[in-house]
């Protein structure tokens, strides 16, 4: 199980290009989809703390699953596997590119990777959201009202980045803003439930 840990996060941190955002559909497909190690509401909830925590989000993806499946062993194995490829990779760049940077040949390189990556991010966040529920149809849900609000839902993030890139608000303070308003949420739906019984 050790070895099939290290291996996964390996293999994702060896050919995972763009950084956090682009390991996603990895992460997910190799940890939902073959080996079966969580469900997707799991690795919502999962990807959601890691992004919030502070420090890389691959690395600290990899401590959530690790820990999840094997404690505080798991963790030292999934994280030598997520970083270990990006530290041998960036090690040799480090020696070796500097020297054919400006190279047209190694810019075409690059500039060909930029649009993969943001496929990379664009197709796992489109089937996260189907299973998060923020793009359900009235067909799907058998409710025009929650169809509404699913779409709703898929608001939320869109306002989020348009704060972030138009009007330059912090991450952080998002972040903790929505913690603060999820948590009241969670407590004024607590609080009427108990008056309803």
């Amino acid at each position: 199980m050790y070895w099939q840990l290290f291996w996964s996060f390996f293999k994702i941190g060896a050919f995972t290009l763009g950084g956090g955002y682009a390991m996603i559909p990895l992460v997910r497909d190799e940890v939902v989809e073959r080996k079966r190690w969580m469900d997707e509401d799991e690795f919502l909830n999962m990807l959601a703390l890691a992004q919030s925590a502070p420090g890389v989000m691959a690395v600290n993806t990899a401590i959530f699953i690790g820990y999840k499946l094997k404690g505080w062993r798991g963790v030292i194995v999934t994280t030598l596997g997520s970083i270990l490829p990006s530290f041998a990779i960036i090690l040799l760049i480090a020696t070796v590119f500097t020297r054919y940077r400006d190279y047209p040949q190694v810019e075409a390189v690059f500039k060909g990777i930029r649009p993969a990556v943001v496929a990379l991010i664009a197709a796992p966040l489109y089937k996260m959201a189907r299973s998060a529920g923020m793009l359900k149809t009235t067909k799907e849900t058998g409710s025009k009202r929650a169809a509404i609000l699913s779409w709703l839902l898929l608001l939320l993030p869109v306002s989020v980045a348009l704060l972030i890139w138009l009007l330059d608000v912090s991450p952080i303070l998002i972040i903790f803003s929505t913690i603060l308003i999820a948590m009241l949420i969670v407590y004024l739906r607590d609080r009427r439930e108990r008056r309803g019984r």
